[in-house]
């Protein structure tokens, strides 16, 4: 068996290089199914032979190729043709109030994007999400995702310190940190309190920290024993 068949063998695709003449006669002499045949024009041996090494490892991709667009076109079909599983009327009652409770409190309109928070705490225009994620991650602030963009709340910063974040928002956050998200926060923030009498935290954050941050552990030891 010579090398060609040898490597026909192995892969099932082999490669035969030389003039016309010398591709015929080896062409003869290989016991294969298929041949396709490249040209080249004004290129030398070596050339000749990198570019069918290169085919050679392309070639060796494609029945995974196929196979992956069969299971795909496969999957696809059985997709088509089974019916959608209807949402239970649990899942779309959930769905519905998360919605309204989200309108509600994007419609308070105290919310910033970072690029106007910068402006208003007088940071740089060129990178305006700096300083604000920074807060983020030091867990002095919050934000809420909506449509892509984050949005923080203005109830939070403070005119007072150029508007950086309120001093007693961090102590809040930290109480709270892995019971409530970030819509979770701004939920809470936003609802009336019986424990600061009636009143929204978010409209005492700034004047009474240490009256929210109580309010704050009440609600998690309501969650906790409740």
């Amino acid at each position: 068996m010579t090398t060609a068949d040898n490597v026909i063998e192995v892969s099932g695709v082999g490669t035969v290089t030389g003039t016309p003449d010398e591709v015929r006669k080896k062409l003869a002499r290989l016991r294969v199914d298929q041949v396709v045949a490249l040209t080249l024009q004004h290129s030398s041996t070596e050339h000749a032979h990198v570019f069918l090494d290169a085919v050679v490892g392309l070639a060796a991709l494609i029945p995974a190729i196929i196979k992956h667009r069969h299971e795909a076109k496969y999957q696809s079909i059985i997709e088509a043709i089974v019916p959608d599983v209807p949402l239970p009327q649990h899942k779309l009652i959930e769905a519905r109030m998360t919605a309204e409770a989200r309108k509600s409190v994007l419609e308070t309109g105290d919310w910033m994007t970072a690029a106007e928070v910068a402006k208003i705490a007088g940071f740089s225009t060129t990178n305006p999400s700096a300083q604000p994620n920074k807060w983020k991650r030091e867990g002095q602030i919050f934000a809420i995702h909506h449509r892509g963009t984050d949005y923080f709340p203005g109830y939070a910063l403070d005119a007072s310190t150029h508007y950086r974040p309120a001093k007693g928002l961090a102590r809040v956050l930290e109480v709270f940190r892995g019971k409530k998200d970030d819509w979770g926060l701004a939920y809470w923030f936003a609802s009336v309190n019986s424990f600061l009498g009636g009143k929204r935290p978010q409209d005492l954050l700034i004047s009474k920290p240490d009256r929210v941050l109580a309010a704050a552990e009440d609600e998690v030891a309501g969650l906790l024993h409740g």
